[in-house]
């Protein structure tokens, strides 16, 4: 084989996940989802934050918490808490995986687009599980989602610590030369 025949191959690196951003990204887009929801819902669709509490807490308690009058108890806010937070932190973390390599503008436009994303899922489809979560339905509910797709987004974006790793290229051989491929 000549000199003119052979080629380098750079290593390909690919970026890697930062999962103690998407975490934080989690907490902060998730605290600014819920205080977003227990103001302004309440205001724009009646009700009372107790009611957004109690639906965050009705998943796992079921649709007896939702009975009226909706006070909930102690045990139930912690519930719903602890729900909306595990939750926030999972989607934050599907929110990087998809989005960690382009940056914050990518982080918050393409955040805000999986906040819709997120938003027809928990009302299109998670009422098949939980019917009840179709009162939820309102253009109020879908801002917060985008605004938690975004911040999720973006957070995470800020926050990022860029790693990389040498791509797994085994089954990519690289392409014969034309004098390599003549006998």
């Amino acid at each position: 084989m000549s000199e003119a025949t052979t080629r380098t191959v750079e290593p390909r690196l690919e970026q890697v996940v930062d999962w103690s951003a998407a975490l934080w990204a989690g907490l902060v887009a998730g605290t600014v989802f819920l205080v977003l929801n227990l103001l302004v819902t309440p205001k724009a669709l009646g009700g009372t934050a107790s009611v957004i509490l109690a639906y965050l807490a009705s998943p796992v308690l079921g649709k007896g918490v939702l009975a009226p009058p909706i006070e909930p108890s102690g045990g139930t806010i912690a519930i719903g808490l602890l729900t909306h937070f595990v939750l926030s932190i999972l989607f934050a973390c599907l929110i990087a995986f998809l989005l960690h390599r382009w940056g914050l503008l990518i982080g918050v436009l393409g955040g805000a687009a999986l906040g819709v994303a997120i938003y027809l899922v928990n009302v299109y489809t998670m009422t098949l599980f939980f019917p009840w979560f179709f009162n939820m339905k309102s253009t109020v509910f879908l801002l917060t989602h985008v605004a938690f797709g975004a911040v999720a987004g973006g957070v995470y974006e800020a926050l990022e610590v860029e790693e990389f790793v040498l791509a797994d290229d085994d089954d990519d051989e690289p392409a014969a030369t034309p004098e390599e491929a003549t006998p």
